[in-house]
């Protein structure tokens, strides 16, 4: 079984994969004060959980945007399981043509996403990450990654909000009923939901105006479920997305 590790800035997203079929999936917060110790044991906690034996992981993958964490559970995964795992960065196999000024300076959680949906979809890709920061990455034809953008993600977003406005509470980020908001809550709600939804369906179609045709449109990450059935966009939900570009990954670099 291939233990697969995503390391991002709010949570910690682990996976075994087992003839490409994902057996379990879990998700721990992200904590840079966690010792490798600590994170050993959550890992070992977490197998347990999932009824997975430590003797199944034969190898593993991480990819990480979190370089202080990145150690850690590094050596966490050392401790627990014996292994040395596969770490994505450049020089690895990906498939993609990264056209970009500064080609190492991608983020890894993009490079993987990317190759996920490389796996299902033909380019052209739009790929939206809705996590901590929602990203937007665009691969073109010939597998070409392109570039993309960077956003604010929604709960940052809103916690921002309701910082710096005195008077405006902070919210659960629930499906609003209404677009025109009947009370301060539920504007802040349709604001930041709607907000987002509106906000990815006009990168699309700007993105494709400069592509010069329509794309495929794949979204992932923690928010996706909530803003992708308010957007007019077409768009393929796909929550597991960066294990399965782990994955791929793995099999094209296995050692």
């Amino acid at each position: 079984m291939l233990l697969a590790i995503d390391i991002g800035n709010s949570n910690v997203v682990m996976g075994g994969i087992r003839e490409n079929q994902i057996v379990f999936q879990i998700r721990i917060a992200t904590d840079p004060i966690k010792t490798s110790d600590q994170y050993g044991v959550e890992i070992k906690n977490m197998l347990d959980l999932s009824q997975v034996q430590v003797s199944e992981i034969d190898e593993c993958i991480i990819s990480s945007v979190v370089p202080p964490v990145f150690n850690s559970i590094c050596t966490g995964v050392r401790k627990v399981t014996g292994k040395d795992p596969l770490v994505v960065a450049p020089g690895l196999k990906t498939g993609l043509n990264i056209r970009m000024e500064n080609p190492a300076s991608v983020g890894s959680d993009l490079i993987v996403a990317a190759v996920a949906a490389m796996q299902d979809y033909e380019p052209p890709l739009i790929i939206i990450d809705m996590g901590t920061a929602t990203t937007i990455t665009v691969v073109d034809k010939g597998n070409t990654y392109i570039g993309g953008a960077i956003i604010p993600g929604i709960r940052v977003s809103a916690e921002a909000l309701s910082s710096r406005a005195s008077q405006l509470p902070g919210i659960q980020l629930d499906q609003p009923e209404h677009v025109i908001g009947k009370n301060t809550v539920e504007s802040m709600r349709s604001g930041i939901m709607y907000g987002a939804a509106a906000m990815m369906d006009g990168m699309v179609e700007r993105m494709e105006e400069e592509l010069g045709r329509p794309a495929t449109v794949v979204a992932t990450g923690g928010m996706a479920q909530f803003i992708v059935p308010l957007c007019r966009r077409n768009m393929h939900l796909e929550r597991d997305l960066l294990l399965k570009g782990l994955n791929v990954i793995y099999q094209k670099n296995r050692r």
